[in-house]
């Protein structure tokens, strides 16, 4: 079953990457200024590249959801960082830059985050054990990523630029992370045919969090290059969801002390790697300016000196 739970969040991974490749472009061809307000939001409905990535991502979100019946939240949830190098590579096609042409700052940063929670996955494959997610569990977790994304949220409003960005995604992924947990819940209950006792604020909290979560992330698409955006989503969700996992569900119970030290560095691994990309990123380097084509792709112009 594991095998199958990782396939299919392999694949979910790529449907992510896909959504977020082509709302990014959708946001940046509707909300021409960045400011991303009701009236922008209400225009991006009748996007069709914008709605064609929100196919791909509920594709995404369903294959994921099964997978999460199949595995344990600590084994699925990071192999979403699968999407990151996808997305590198439809960004810098957009860009008009090519895999050639990236800085090697950024390379380095996206294979330190797809290394860094590859190898966690690898460690948590082998230590993981699977429990049930009880209402207790699941409430304690709603509270805590509550506080969590409203502070983060704040942050972002007070801030510009990258860190903007890479709050607004953080936030997206807390709440993602909570969707994780509480899908983990139903898909449990579905998988053993408790469909009656499936309990209806459950269902609720998801729709928030995906309502809460999606909000950002269009925000987080307005701030920053898709790929710092996806970086952040694949490096904080796993890490909000395992850490519920560990904390509340006691998947970590038989992890030894050296396998917890070892996943703690390939954590540290792939977040220093986000704010590496985030800083060498070419889009926050004034290497050049982004435009939008008639497709709603975004365009890099470089500047030239006439001097």
């Amino acid at each position: 079953m594991t095998t199958i739970a990782v396939l299919l969040a392999a694949v979910a991974a790529l449907g992510n990457a896909f959504g977020a490749h082509l709302q990014h472009g959708a946001v940046h061809a509707t909300i021409s200024d960045r400011k991303l307000g009701v009236r922008s939001q209400l225009r991006l409905v009748g996007n069709s590249r914008w709605l064609l990535g929100l196919i791909c991502l509920g594709g995404g979100t369903v294959l994921h959801a099964l997978s999460l019946g199949l595995a344990p939240l600590t084994v699925v949830q990071p192999l979403g960082v699968l999407a990151l190098p996808l997305t590198v590579l439809l960004n810098s096609r957009d860009s008009g830059l090519g895999l050639d042409k990236l800085p090697r700052s950024s390379v380095l940063a996206a294979l330190a985050i797809t290394a860094g929670v590859s190898a966690f996955v690898f460690l948590a494959v082998r230590s993981a054990t699977p429990t049930s997610v009880s209402p207790q569990a699941a409430g304690t977790a709603i509270e805590l990523v509550t506080v969590a994304v409203l502070a983060i949220g704040l942050i972002g409003l007070l801030s510009s630029g990258s860190m903007r960005c890479i709050a607004y995604a953080s936030g997206c992924a807390v709440a993602y992370g909570l969707v994780s947990l509480l899908l983990r819940a139903v898909s449990q209950q579905v998988t053993s045919g408790q469909l009656a006792d499936i309990e209806l604020w459950l269902l609720l909290g998801m729709g928030v969090s995906v309502l809460i979560g999606g909000w950002l992330l269009q925000h987080a698409y307005a701030s920053g290059p898709p790929d710092l955006v996806v970086a952040c989503l694949t490096v904080i969700d796993p890490l909000v969801a395992v850490g519920l996992g560990i904390g509340l569900l006691g998947e970590a119970d038989a992890v030894g002390p050296w396998t917890a030290v070892a996943e703690g560095v390939c954590a540290a691994v792939a977040c220093a790697g986000v704010f590496a990309l985030a800083r060498y990123h070419p889009d926050n380097r004034g290497s050049g300016a982004h435009t939008v084509a008639p497709d709603g792709s975004d365009r890099r112009v470089t500047s030239v000196d006439s001097s």
